[in-house]
C-alpha cells in the first residue's frame, strides 16, 4: 500500500504514475484477447463472456448494447478492474493488470478510469463541489490544487452556480453533470458510463450524450453500456454482445463484424 510522503502533503503533487512496460500502443486504451469469465453457485455454473476480443483506440467513442443477461455488465466490470477474468489477457492503457492486488487495482481505477453509473453514487452530506473533488484526494493531491480542478470540471460541465449545493438540491441531469466532471477529474486514459441516461427524462439524457459527444471530440476515450439505440447512436460505434460473445462491432458508416 502507497502512503502519503512529504513531498505530497506540501507540493499538491499527485502520486507517483503507473509504470507502462516498454514497447506498449500508445494508441491503444483497450486490448482484450480471449477473455472468459464463469461465475459460479454452489453446483451452478454461468459463463458471461466467451472468449471475448476487443480492441478500443485512444479517442474512440463505443458503445456496448445487449439484452439482460447478454454480458455486457460483465465485460463493463473486467474493463473497469471492478472484476477478474477467468482466462486471457487485458491490457489497460499499455498496463497488463493480469496478477495485481486490490491496492494496485484500485490505483489503476483511480489513475486511468473514470466511472459515471445510473445512479450517479454522490454523496448526499457533500456539496457537489467537494464530490467532485473526492478522486483528487484519493490520488494525494494538495487541497489547493484539489480546488482549482474542481471548480474548472465544474466549468466545463455547466455546474459551476452549483458548486457550493448538495446533491439532493439539484435535478437528476444536473447530479449527472456532476457525477461525469467527477470522473473526468484525473483526466483518466477512459471513461466507463454505465446505463448514464437510465434515471433521466428524453431532454435531460440528450443534454447529457452531447456532454459526452464534447468530452470524446476533446480527446477522452469513452465506452458507454445501454440497452437504449438511440443513446447507443451518440456513440460513432457500436458493439453488440449476445450469450457472452460479440456478435457485430459497426462504425458509422463502415459496418462490418470483428
Amino acid at each position: 500500500m502507497t502512503f502519503l510522503t512529504r513531498r505530497h502533503r506540501e507540493t499538491a503533487e499527485p502520486l507517483d504514475p503507473v509504470v507502462r512496460p516498454a514497447g506498449s500502443d500508445p494508441a491503444g486504451v483497450i486490448r482484450l484477447r480471449d477473455v472468459w469469465k464463469t461465475y459460479r453457485t454452489g453446483s451452478i455454473s454461468f459463463t458471461a463472456l466467451k472468449g471475448v476480443t476487443l480492441d478500443i483506440a485512444r479517442g474512440e467513442f463505443a458503445a456496448i448494447m445487449g439484452p439482460s443477461g447478454s454480458g455486457k455488465s460483465t465485460l463493463m466490470n473486467i474493463l473497469g478492474c471492478l472484476d477478474s477474468k477467468d482466462e486471457g489477457d487485458y491490457i489497460l492503457n499499455g498496463i497488463d493488470i493480469r496478477g495485481m492486488d486490490r491496492d494496485e487495482l484500485a490505483r489503476i481505477r483511480n489513475q486511468e478510469i473514470g466511472f459515471v453509473f445510473q445512479s450517479y453514487n454522490l454523496l448526499p452530506r457533500l456539496t457537489v463541489l467537494d464530490n467532485v473533488e473526492l478522486p483528487l484526494v484519493y490520488a494525494d493531491f494538495g487541497k489547493r490544487e484539489r480546488r482549482k480542478r474542481a471548480l474548472e470540471a465544474l466549468e466545463a460541465v455547466g455546474l459551476s452556480r452549483w458548486a457550493e449545493h448538495k446533491p439532493g438540491e439539484i435535478s437528476g441531469g444536473q447530479r449527472q453533470r456532476a457525477a461525469i466532471a467527477r470522473a473526468t477529474i484525473c483526466r483518466p486514459a477512459l471513461l466507463l458510463a454505465d446505463e448514464p441516461t437510465g434515471n433521466l427524462d428524453s431532454e435531460s439524457s440528450a443534454e447529457i450524450m452531447r456532454l459526452f459527444q464534447t468530452l470524446n471530440r476533446d480527446g477522452s476515450t469513452i465506452v458507454l453500456v445501454t440497452h437504449e439505440p438511440d443513446i447507443a447512436a451518440y456513440a460513432d460505434r457500436t458493439i453488440r454482445v449476445v450469450d457472452g460473445c460479440i456478435t457485430s462491432d459497426t462504425r458509422k458508416g463502415v459496418p462490418g463484424v470483428s
